[in-house]
């Protein structure tokens, strides 16, 4: 196979979904390896370790974002699956969240209040533009819903994707000092404190590392934090003078 044969096969290959989706699952499983290999360090989480190596493989390429989503759009879509069945260990402990679902919802509430309440305190207070903070407000949901909330009140959709990543990466690498610095040794606590501040990187790492309890109530978490944050957040950014 001579240059020109090869030139031929790159020019097919990068214009193939199937190259991107390749290059996903690729560079997903050495950040796995990569991870253990480093002792499975949250603060290297496999997520962030591919994101970085994607955006390198891409510069690489000069491949552009558009492109590379027409296959990868195939493993976007089974993130609506993949959601959709945490409710199975969900109803698997669907007795012990009734029982505590009034301090659950106590909990979720005044997790949001607090962790809204002080990235806006702080960034307003550090001097950050006002679509820059509208843009931090919802880091503690899932990107999905982080975006569209940002995109209502006034902030940059792309920036709250970016920092819920940041978010969550952050919540998986401190969550086992502070676990341990208050003794909280429930895994149903910790889970449901994954779930609401550190959302989707907190719901894998409580069913890979704590167990199935704590991924059911991260799980749940993960979805009031959601809902609730979408119904909140307006109200919360209005009593600091931003958003419309």
């Amino acid at each position: 196979m001579n240059v020109a044969d090869l030139d031929q096969l790159w020019v097919y290959l990068s214009g193939s979904p199937l190259l991107s989706l390749l290059a996903t699952l690729l560079v997903f499983a050495l950040a796995v390896r990569l991870n253990r290999a480093l002792g499975g360090t949250p603060l290297l989480h496999p997520v962030t370790l591919s994101i970085a190596m994607l955006i390198g493989l891409l510069l690489l390429v000069d491949m552009d974002y558009a492109t590379y989503f027409e296959g990868a759009q195939f493993i976007h879509f089974l993130l609506g699956p993949a959601t959709v069945a945490l409710a199975i260990p969900l109803y698997d402990h669907r007795e012990r969240v009734r029982r505590l679902l009034g301090p659950l919802l106590v909990a979720c509430m005044t997790g949001i209040v607090a962790a809204v309440a002080s990235t806006l305190g702080l960034a307003m207070a550090l001097g950050a533009r006002p679509e820059t903070v509208l843009s931090l407000a919802p880091r503690s949901v899932t990107s999905p819903i982080a975006m569209g909330i940002a995109e209502q009140i006034g902030g940059i959709p792309s920036l709250a994707a970016g920092l819920v990543l940041l978010t969550g990466s952050i919540g998986c690498a401190l969550s086992p000092w502070v676990f341990r610095l208050l003794g909280v040794k429930d895994p149903a606590v910790q889970g449901f404190t994954l779930g609401l501040a550190a959302h989707g990187f907190g719901t894998a790492q409580a069913f890979a590392r704590i167990g199935a309890v704590a991924g059911a109530f991260s799980g749940l978490a993960m979805g009031l934090t959601g809902l609730l944050t979408a119904f909140l957040l307006p109200l919360l950014t209005r009593l600091f003078g931003l958003g419309g």
